[in-house]
């Protein structure tokens, strides 16, 4: 009986083992925040493999499935722009017609296909961007969509395969999102961290310095100041063209910066305090 039961155990485990081999076209996932709305993608990614691919394996001028298996997909959690063309937020799969010297890249509302859809529905066409392709030095031995470029309002979204890229802007609502997000937060009760950030980011988008100005002093108000506080003061004052004031919050960090043993802010504050001096 236990002879029995032993040999059904083992050929349970048998029956359950499965070979693992690596994929010819391993999936991938990009999460990448820009400014502050989320993109991700999925995609799988076929390899070169000594095959020629633009106008061999991926045809001219027919549609592409833009990656391998399953549809590669694009999501974004806000209403965003790519070249040039409004997109809602939400989930997209991504198909290529790929020609020599310009891809037309659609954005696909239906994202569950494996390949192209069976029927091609129009209907569910959300955008259709065109790109100019651009020669790569060396080859992109496996397919990779990446997002590069970034600042505060937008990227770039890059398509390579082979020596062939394709650059996609994406803009993004960064401004209006962080506006609506200074005025209902300072209507509030807000603490000295949200006048500090509201003045930085006038600062750095070039906004009115003197409502940055403004904000700045709150801050110093309701918190004991620290170095890179009071950096920020001097550079909003600089802006403002108030140049011995700027020196005054500059030797103010300097000061704090130096108790505090930040060899980057003491370098940056002794070479501001020279130039604002001259």
């Amino acid at each position: 009986m236990k002879k029995i039961s032993m040999i059904i155990l083992l050929s349970s485990m048998m029956g359950l083992a499965q070979i693992q081999t690596p994929q010819p076209s391993p999936s991938a996932k990009v999460e990448q925040t820009v400014g502050l709305t989320q993109v991700t993608i999925e995609y799988s990614r076929p390899a070169m493999r000594g095959r020629t691919i633009m106008g061999e394996l991926v045809p001219y001028g027919e549609l592409w499935r833009a990656g391998a298996n399953k549809n590669s997909t694009l999501e974004f959690s806000d209403a965003v722009t790519v070249g040039g063309q409004s997109l809602d937020a939400g989930k997209y799969a991504l198909f290529i017609r790929p020609g020599e010297s310009m891809w037309e890249v659609f954005f696909y509302t239906e994202t569950e296909n494996w390949g192209l859809p069976e029927d091609w529905d129009s209907q569910s066409i959300a955008a259709v961007v065109e790109a100019p392709t651009q020669t790569l030095d060396q080859n992109a031995e496996s397919y990779t969509i990446a997002i590069d470029q970034l600042n505060n309002n937008g990227a770039n979204i890059s398509i390579k395969w082979e020596k062939t890229q394709v650059t996609l802007p994406l803009e993004v609502p960064t401004d209006q999102k962080t506006m609506a997000s200074i005025e209902s937060t300072l209507k509030k009760d807000p603490k000295w961290r949200d006048y500090y950030n509201a003045a930085v980011y006038f600062k750095q988008s070039g906004k009115d310095l003197n409502q940055a100005k403004e904000w700045m002093d709150k801050a110093l108000s309701l918190e004991e100041g620290k170095y890179w506080m009071y950096r920020q003061q001097a550079l909003i004052l600089a802006g403002l063209n108030e140049k011995e004031a700027a020196i005054k919050a500059a030797k103010k960090s300097l000061e704090l910066a130096t108790k505090e043993g930040n060899k980057d802010y003491i370098r940056l504050n002794k070479k501001s305090i020279e130039e604002w001096s001259k």
